[in-house]
């Protein structure tokens, strides 16, 4: 006898789930029961075996401050984004990563939950589509990364590690961050990839000037000179 998961039913608490629904149903989902009364109404969809239930409840639920973030895997990636731009919604290709080596788009729905969706059928490298400036960011992450050799103090090796888990024997070369206190420290590749995929993610340095000495810096001379 199974005792473990038969199946499971994503649940996304949405403004207005006419207009998710539509959203969603670019992605291959379609709705397979509806209802609701006048305060609330829900829509169960259903795309082969996946399923995703939007539940439209007034007043809304408290829910978290930060989106949700839905990971899907495409067919074709291109045909994809063509239908998303052909239904009004902006999508921005985020490279090739190792996970999605046919290529990774982000978007997001009418509530603002990013999706995230690639392709897991590589595509050779002639036909992988230039990313805009992304030699830019790379350089930044690159300058940044010699900067840290060139001061010392990061970990042997990279602590992000591989979409599934797998420990990244890369040697540690940047640190990044995000508003809420968190770090780590990636290998350049995995660092590009969390800077692309984690929206509040930054590069961090440890070289004193943060914001107390930024804003110490715009004081007028007369009242840094007061201090003294």
């Amino acid at each position: 006898m199974h005792n473990g998961v038969q199946a499971q039913v994503p649940v996304l608490y949405v403004a207005d789930a006419e207009a998710a629904r539509r959203f969603y149903e670019v992605f291959g989902y379609s709705e397979q029961r509806f209802g609701g009364d006048g305060e609330s109404r829900w829509s169960y969809l259903q795309c082969g075996e996946l399923t995703l239930l939007l539940a439209e409840v007034k007043p809304r639920l408290f829910t978290v401050e930060l989106p949700l973030l839905v990971y899907l895997y495409v067919d074709e990636l291109s045909a994809t984004i063509e239908r998303l731009t052909a239904a009004g919604y902006a999508a921005e290709r985020t490279g090739y990563p190792e996970h999605a080596p046919g290529g990774e788009c982000r978007t997001s729905d009418p509530d603002g939950n990013v999706v995230v969706f690639g392709q897991r059928r590589a595509v050779p490298e002639q036909a992988r589509v230039e990313q805009p400036g992304g030699e830019a960011r790379f350089s930044l992450i690159r300058q940044a990364a010699e900067a840290v050799s060139r001061r010392g103090g990061a970990p042997a090796h990279c602590q992000i590690g591989g979409p599934r888990g797998q420990v990244c024997p890369e040697p540690a070369e940047v640190k990044l961050a995000d508003s809420w206190g968190d770090t780590v420290w990636g290998c350049m590749a995995h660092a590009d990839e969390t800077l692309l995929n984690a929206r509040g993610a930054f590069l961090a340095t440890e070289d004193g000037m943060g914001l107390g000495p930024f804003l110490q810096a715009r004081q007028p001379q007369r009242d840094r000179a007061g201090q003294g």
